[in-house]
């Protein structure tokens, strides 16, 4: 009997860690940028990396977008801006291990802020 409690309390001990694991939070958005070194119509080019240090997608990613501006077109599957907030990957998953990194170009860089997310631990 005390055998298969133990194995009880292993499994159970297991099965909070992994739910830990797995529990994201707009915090786990890393937003990194620098400059490429290019000129884009005598703007500074910025290269803006955004990846997921959690072990569950995030997805219908949200950024604070008010006051940003760009001379270079960005491809609006990866930033679709809309009055002051960004859709960002148009809604698609961001996955632990696949940052994804977009240019734009401006005097100063943007402080792209993650707003919110959907976390989906499938």
């Amino acid at each position: 009997m005390a055998v298969p409690m133990k194995l009880f309390c292993v499994l159970i001990l297991f099965s909070l860690l992994y739910k830990g694991n797995c529990q994201c939070s707009v915090g786990n958005i890393k937003v990194s940028q620098s400059p490429t070194g290019s000129q884009v119509l005598g703007k500074t080019q910025w290269r803006v990396t955004i990846s997921n240090n959690c072990g569950c997608s995030q997805l219908s990613i949200l950024l604070d977008c008010v006051g940003y501006q760009t001379v270079e077109n960005v491809d609006p599957a990866i930033l679709n801006s809309a009055a002051n907030v960004c859709l960002f990957n148009s809604g698609r998953p961001l996955l632990k291990s696949a940052p994804i990194s977009f240019t734009y170009a401006w005097d100063n860089p943007y402080p792209f802020t993650p707003l919110s997310s959907t976390t989906y631990c499938g």
